[in-house]
């Protein structure tokens, strides 16, 4: 008799358990793993996306984040570190993807290497895979990109030379001058060396596109930790978009290159965007 009395008992339990399991679930944001397929690279990467609650009910079409990682990075650095990702995505309520760069593509097409090819993938295809299967805003006005590191590189880099494609760039502790860097992150496997390619290390450095300002205006933020390597050059990164006069927000404040500095400054990033994408829809009503 006990010992039935206890089986109920833990059956109630488990059933609890799992309609708890069940009622979390249900209330907070989703993260997809997804393959993407790249025709320029002719190849499969694996893509996270995050999607608010409010997903579930399917009456909304939704602006979208693209958040890249860093060097040695890959398509879960940002999830798995900066699992709160979920609650900005809900917060905000925006679809955040995050796509793979691989370990050291600077997100460059190549001029060396033509099997590198992710300028195209993440500015092209990743974006039109996203709108073609999940419930997007299908407009420049509703997407925005930025990261960390490399990615940050990677999302001025890609905000300039694409702003066809998004309205708003960002980054985070970012190499945005690769020219005092030429032997550090196999930078030269995708650009040549300093030395025999110096027009490259030039012409692919986001200090450098940025005086190409684009005729369609684009929503920049960028910030760095004063005891971050990668600090001077985006400080003189300011300095020169000052100068230039293309409206920006920079912000510097103590921090290091680590992930304590990328989790807190995430979430003002997506705020940034979000106070953006609600003046970009309203004007297109």
């Amino acid at each position: 008799m006990l010992r039935l009395l206890y089986l109920y008992f833990m059956k109630i339990v488990s059933i609890i358990f799992i309609f708890s399991i069940f009622f979390l679930n249900s209330n907070a944001a989703s993260v997809d793993t997804i393959s993407i397929y790249s025709a320029a690279m002719k190849k499969e990467s694996k893509c996270v996306v995050i999607k608010p609650d409010s997903y579930k009910k399917k009456k909304n079409n939704y602006p979208v984040v693209y958040l890249l990682h860093g060097h040695a990075g890959w398509y879960a650095n940002w999830i798995l570190k900066v699992p709160e990702l979920k609650d900005y995505a809900d917060r905000y309520n925006l679809i955040i993807v995050c796509p793979d760069g691989y370990i050291n593509s600077w997100y460059f097409d190549s001029p060396i290497d033509s099997s590198i090819r992710y300028e195209t993938y993440i500015a092209i295809e990743v974006p039109a895979y996203i709108d073609a299967h999940y419930a997007t805003i299908k407009n420049r006005k509703a997407r925005a990109i930025t990261g960390l590191s490399m990615g940050g590189h990677g999302s001025l880099f890609l905000g300039f030379r694409h702003a066809d494609i998004f309205e708003a760039c960002g980054s985070m502790s970012g190499g945005v001058d690769l020219r005092p860097f030429p032997n550090n992150w196999e930078i030269s496997k995708r650009i040549g060396d300093s030395v025999s390619c110096p027009d490259n290390w030039k012409n692919y450095s986001v200090t450098t596109v940025v005086e190409k300002y684009p005729k369609d205006s684009i929503q920049i933020i960028f910030d760095c930790g004063i005891d971050d390597f990668f600090y001077s050059v985006n400080h003189a990164l300011h300095e020169k978009m000052l100068k230039l006069k293309i409206p920006h927000m920079y912000i510097e404040r103590p921090g290091m290159h680590d992930w304590n500095y990328w989790a807190n400054a995430v979430e003002y990033q997506l705020l940034f965007f979000r106070k953006f994408f609600d003046k970009a829809i309203k004007r297109r009503r």
